[in-house]
C-alpha cells in the first residue's frame, strides 16, 4: 500500500454506502416538509379568503352586544359583522356587496346589520386604533356618527394612521385626540374579538346572521349578495 491511500474492506463498504444514502433521505425530508405553510390558529387568525358560498353548514350563536346598528333595531333579521377595519376583504364587502344588502333589505326595514370589531393585530397593526378611533366618533355623535367614521375609514383604508383618524374624525364634527390617545374603548374591542372567536370566527369578515330565533347561520368571507341574499330570505319567510 502507498504512503497516503485509505484502504477500505470490501465487507465494511456497505456499511459507509448505508450511511450516506440514510444522510441524503433525511436531508430531502427535511426540504420537503419543511416547505409546508405554518397552520393557522385562532389565536393568530388570517383574513378569510372569499369561497362561492357559506363554509360552515352549522348553527351558532352571537351576540349583538351593545354595538351599533344601521337600520331598523327592530327589524326581523340580524346581520352581525365580525370586521377588520385593516382588512382588503372586508373593505370588498364593505364597496361591493353591503351596498346591494343595505338597498334591499336594510333601508326597507327588514334587516339590520351590527358592527362588531374583529382587528388582527399581528398583520393589520392599524385595525385596533381605526376601531377605537370609531367608538370614540359614536360616544359624541351616537350609532349615526359612527357610521359616518364606519364609512370613512373603509373608504380611505390605505392611508390608515393615527393622526388621519383624528383627522377624519374632526371632518366629521368630532375631537377625539384625547379619546384615542388614552384607549378609552380598548376593553369594548377585546370582548367584540373574543366574542368573534367564541362565535366561531376564525378570519375576516366574519358574519352571524340571526332571525327570529337564537341560532345563526355563519358566513365567513367577502361573499358576493347571492350568499346573503339566499340566508336573508330564508330568515324572512
Amino acid at each position: 500500500m502507498s504512503e497516503g491511500t485509505i484502504t477500505i474492506k470490501k465487507q465494511e463498504l456497505w456499511k459507509y454506502s448505508t450511511f450516506l444514502l440514510l444522510i441524503i433521505f433525511v436531508i430531502e425530508a427535511f426540504v420537503i416538509f419543511g416547505n409546508k405553510t405554518d397552520t393557522v390558529v385562532v389565536n393568530n387568525p388570517t383574513p378569510t379568503v372569499p369561497t362561492t358560498g357559506p363554509t360552515e353548514p352549522s348553527q351558532v350563536r352571537a351576540s349583538v352586544d351593545d354595538d351599533p346598528v344601521l337600520g331598523d333595531k327592530n327589524a326581523k333579521v340580524t346581520i352581525i359583522e365580525f370586521s377588520d377595519y385593516q382588512c382588503p376583504f372586508c373593505e370588498r364587502f364593505y364597496s361591493e356587496t353591503l351596498p346591494q344588502i343595505k338597498k334591499e333589505y336594510i333601508d326597507t326595514g327588514k334587516v339590520k346589520l351590527v358592527y362588531r370589531d374583529f382587528p388582527l393585530d399581528s398583520i393589520h397593526p392599524m385595525a385596533t386604533p381605526a376601531a377605537l378611533a370609531a367608538e370614540c366618533v359614536r360616544e359624541k355623535g351616537k350609532d349615526a356618527a359612527y357610521f359616518k367614521m364606519h364609512d370613512k375609514i373603509f373608504e380611505n383604508q390605505q392611508q390608515l394612521s393615527e393622526s388621519n383618524l383624528k383627522s377624519w374624525a374632526k371632518e366629521l364634527g368630532y375631537n377625539i385626540d384625547d379619546c384615542l390617545d388614552s384607549k378609552k374603548f380598548m376593553s369594548e374591542v377585546r370582548k367584540d374579538l373574543s366574542d368573534a372567536q367564541a362565535s366561531g370566527g376564525r378570519g375576516t369578515p366574519y358574519f352571524v346572521i340571526l332571525g327570529s330565533n337564537e341560532d345563526g347561520t355563519p358566513v365567513s368571507g367577502a361573499q358576493p349578495f347571492p350568499v346573503f341574499k339566499q340566508i336573508i330570505d330564508s330568515k324572512l319567510s
